[in-house]
């Protein structure tokens, strides 16, 4: 992606002067006329591209100046360039790239002193800043996720919360493993990371940890590991120590109760937004995400990390075929290798279980106008932005670099925004062009809507409207937007998600490995 997008063209917009595809801002029926001096051969629907030139059958489809396949048979001029004529294999059915480690890494001019933006956030004993003050149970087994819904429940329903508007709420963090699992494998350590990540991450004030007691997922067993030890604002228990569920309800309840005038003493004070950590996401994708969200988006991340900031890349399956643009900006060759490395696992792991890296983009994604998997990670990958890439981590790996980093999850959006916050993000800013529905408690989820089209369609949903960058909306313009609004929510200002009561179902801990 070496140029600029170039403007609308009317109903069409070409992206890179080296494309031999433009795309469709409107449908396009048979005999349309469009900038590029090709006539519609096959409709076009919005979002989805065609051809500029006749495409060889083997010839490489090139969009954002990048390969996104290869013609199936040979495309005439204004062919509607679809998953019917565009397939994943060149003439010898694979597609390589020149990783070119570390050789494009651009330094970043950093921003201090009254230069620095800054935001109203939370300051934790430890030094961390979070952005909200929730109180959280977390579960080491689903046997003691419902105890955890009802002492929420008891707490939230009690008007109690009323005495403590400095406490934005009572989440219970349930999930559906923690037993019939290897007490040492790589799902195992996936599930201690998470759920110690979440107890510290500086968006709770306080937090449970609850068990049944005899899982394989033991509390004991994490507190030794990270060298845990019970304070007037974390506490764990199990069912079977206390006694049963009712007792167990009653001493969440009380144990909550008495940590509600602790954990509200918190103030919001002034505070250096290089403090931030910054959640990418992209969901419901479209042939718009590339286009304007994304890109965006990436321009926000850019702003933070010249701020002192952190935005998190993630979602591995997303970028594949993209990694090759993430390679060139690492900022040595060991932290772009430990990127491919992420990229040969997931090779490795789709085929053991019979699956493969071209199942994504998904239905919805291909509605939209995404074709291949290189078509969509291109895309994703522009959430990135520019910036040097400092450091790759695990799935729920504490991020300790500060600049842009990247975290290896799947694609799946609750899976890979749980690592992500798991890892310490403290915000979330998420793109659609189909329209996901999502909230991620406790982080803030700012949503992007790709298109105008869904914005008008769904604005309760979405905090800003991207779509007018197709419009004339310069996409740095966009991204001083999205990155204003970001210090007001991290504030305190409420997304759209927040106010409809999002967040609640969307911890989801990747599960790896087998099920005994």
């Amino acid at each position: 992606m070496s140029e600029t997008m170039t403007r609308p063209q009317g109903k069409t917009l070409t992206l890179n002067s080296a494309d031999n595809i433009a795309v469709a801002l409107a449908n396009l029926d048979v005999g349309t006329e469009t900038a590029q001096g090709v006539s519609i051969v096959r409709r076009v629907p919005r979002g989805h591209k065609f051809s500029v030139r006749p495409i060889a059958a083997g010839e490489a489809i090139v969009k954002f100046g990048q390969i996104i396949g290869f013609a199936k048979d040979g495309i005439p001029a204004g062919d509607w360039v679809h998953e019917h004529n565009c397939g994943m294999g060149g003439p010898d059915g694979t597609l390589s790239h020149d990783y070119a480690f570390a050789q494009g890494a651009i330094p970043v001019e950093f921003l201090t002193g009254a230069n620095q933006a800054t935001f109203q956030g939370y300051r934790r004993s430890n030094g961390k800043v979070g952005t909200r003050n929730y109180i959280g149970i977390l579960t080491s087994v689903n046997c003691s996720a419902t105890v955890a819904k009802f002492m929420a429940q008891a707490i939230n329903n009690s008007g109690v919360l009323d005495d403590y508007p400095e406490i934005d709420g009572i989440i219970p963090f349930v999930h559906g493993t923690g037993c019939a699992m290897d007490n040492q494998g790589e799902g195992y350590q996936i599930l201690r990371r998470t759920q110690w990540g979440y107890t510290a991450n500086p968006n709770l004030g306080a937090a449970l940890l609850v068990g049944l007691g005899c899982e394989v997922f033991q509390i004991e067993r994490m507190k030794q590991s990270y060298g845990m030890t019970e304070t007037d604002t974390f506490r764990t228990m199990t069912i079977q120590e206390i006694g049963g569920t009712a007792k167990m309800i009653e001493w969440g309840v009380e144990k909550i109760k008495e940590m509600l005038p602790i954990a509200a003493r918190a103030r919001r004070e002034t505070i250096a937004a290089s403090e931030l950590t910054l959640a990418l996401q992209c969901g419901g994708s479209d042939g718009y995400s590339g286009i304007t969200a994304n890109p965006a988006l990436g321009v926000a991340a850019d702003i933070l990390v010249r701020n002192g900031g952190t935005a998190i890349l993630s979602e591995t399956p997303e970028i594949y075929g993209a990694e090759h643009l993430l390679t060139r900006r690492a900022v040595n060759r060991e932290v772009g290798e430990k990127l491919i490395e992420r990229i040969k696992w997931w090779e490795d792991y789709t085929q053991r279980n019979g699956g493969e890296m071209n199942n994504n983009p998904s239905p919805g994604n291909k509605a939209g106008g995404l074709t291949t998997i290189l078509e969509k990670s291109l895309g994703a990958a522009a959430k990135g932005g520019t910036s040097p890439l400092t450091a790759v981590y695990e799935y729920a790996e504490p991020v300790t670099e500060k600049g842009f980093v990247f975290m290896d999850t799947p694609g799946f959006d609750p899976v890979s925004a749980t690592g992500q916050v798991a890892g310490g993000a403290n915000i979330l800013a998420f793109t659609t062009g189909r329209g996901s529905a999502y909230g991620c408690k406790p982080v803030p989820s700012i949503k992007l809507a790709t298109n105008s089209e869904l914005y008008g369609r769904m604005t309760d949903d979405m905090d800003i409207n991207c779509g007018d960058i197709v419009e004339g909306v310069s996409i740095e313009a966009k991204g001083q937007e999205i990155f204003d609004l970001m210090l007001r929510v991290a504030s305190g200002e409420e997304t759209k998600s927040e106010k409809l009561g999002y967040g609640d179902n969307e911890f989801v801990p990747w599960q790896v490995g087998a099920v005994m």
